[in-house]
């Protein structure tokens, strides 16, 4: 069977969980089937096998036209999308990942009767900051997101709370079209490192008790509530937040004023917004005494199974999938949102929200003990429950049945 990924992200041009997701997922297929990776390069990248998969000529990225290079990044993807769905003719399953692409794979449906499979990592339309990136191309994502999913031969959520989601908003498109697949984690890449030598390299020591966080500058991972939170932590306490993609300038800055001002509060705080070795991100997760996400938005969450499997316990907002991943009072703590997309993407108090999320912080600060426990759970649930080998045995599971069914038309 000929499978042919369609993504955003890949290596080395990875920067959310859609690709840590597409990179993985890639990498088990290989073996299994005849795969194909179709990819965005940047624009000076010629559509020849991308440089990054040396050793896998696979893998094919599409470069947005030149007289685009300066459109609105929907418009770019329509372009890109097109490039995608003639390249992949022959193929036996076009996967999808994201708005991004799903357009191709609907194409791909229409052009050469194969049929597709989107993966939804998020919603555009509960997802309302992007106007903030995407100005008037928003409206845009969001019809190619909902022309992809509503076509497609099947769509796999990422959580059960993504499908229930997808149904309401989409109530056009049938349930028995809608597979969970929860994410999986490479627990051997991801397990406790206990050395420190890596972070160390980036100046960040272990003599005090670490809170960490990882996400995108995004309203949607709620970095502002974690510095609000912040204010509250058990003194002495030293928070390091790796984040380094942003999806705008002007967020970057708002984030960088924020940090600046804990600093100035007396908080210590480290901010890793460049270069970080994996090697690094492992030994800080492992030595965190907790892991911190405030998303207001997060259909699954890859960062807290990280987390998780490198044996640190979560305090997670209890928002999305989340809690599928989460269980509140074994491997962490679940701090209600009270609001989410539904109130724009901020909690209903944004004050109490932080306050709250602190005290959680604060209780396994205060009990390394209860700490230590409910990491132990943590990588035990992440490698009992959310194996890579189970997530692509779904997935295949969902190539087998639309290749017997035939294309929708």
């Amino acid at each position: 069977m000929r499978v042919d990924l369609l993504t955003r992200e890949y290596p080395p041009y990875v920067y959310g969980g859609a690709g840590v997701h597409v990179t993985a997922l890639a990498g088990q297929l290989r073996p299994l089937v005849d795969l194909r990776v179709h990819h965005y390069g940047p624009p000076d990248t010629p559509d020849v096998p991308s440089a990054a998969s040396a050793g896998a000529p696979d893998v094919l990225a599409h470069r947005v036209p030149a007289e685009l290079r300066d459109a609105n990044p929907a418009l770019q993807a329509v372009a890109v999308n097109a490039a995608m769905a003639e390249a992949v003719a022959g193929a036996d399953v076009v996967h999808s990942h994201t708005w991004y692409t799903g357009l191709a794979g609907r194409f791909a449906q229409q052009l050469h009767g194969i049929p597709h499979v989107v993966t939804a990592h998020s919603l555009e339309p509960l997802r309302p900051w992007k106007k903030e990136q995407l100005g008037g191309g928003y409206a845009l994502s969001c019809s190619m997101e909902r022309t992809a999913l509503c076509a497609a031969d099947r769509v796999v959520a990422v959580s059960r709370a993504m499908a229930q989601d997808i149904t309401r908003l989409h109530p056009e498109l049938d349930p028995d079209r809608v597979s969970v697949v929860h994410n999986g984690i490479d627990t051997q890449e991801f397990a406790p490192d206990h050395s420190s030598d890596a972070l160390e390299s980036f100046g960040i020591r272990t003599d005090r008790p670490i809170v960490a966080s990882v996400a995108r500058i995004s309203r949607q991972k709620g970095l502002d509530h974690l510095l609000r939170a912040a204010q509250h932590f058990v003194p002495g306490t030293r928070l390091v937040i790796v984040a380094q993609a942003a999806d705008t300038s002007e967020a970057r800055a708002e984030f960088a004023d924020g940090v600046g001002r804990l600093r100035d509060q007396g908080v210590d705080v480290h901010w890793i917004g460049g270069e970080f070795s994996r090697r690094a991100l492992v030994q800080l997760l492992t030595h965190a005494r907790v892991f911190a996400c405030p998303s207001v938005y997060e259909p699954l969450g890859i960062v807290n199974l990280e987390a998780m499997a490198c044996g640190t316990p979560v305090v997670a907002s209890a928002t999305g999938g989340i809690p599928e991943v989460v269980v509140d009072g074994e491997t962490g703590r679940l701090v209600p949102l009270l609001g989410g997309p539904e109130t724009g993407g901020q909690p209903d108090d944004p004050f109490v929200f932080a306050k709250d999320f602190a005290a959680r912080v604060n209780s396994l600060l205060d009990d390394p003990d209860t700490a230590e426990r409910m990491g132990q759970a943590g990588r035990l649930r992440a490698v009992e429950t959310f194996s890579w080998q189970r997530a692509v045995r779904e997935v295949r599971d969902v190539y087998a049945s639309i290749a017997r069914q035939g294309p929708a038309v």
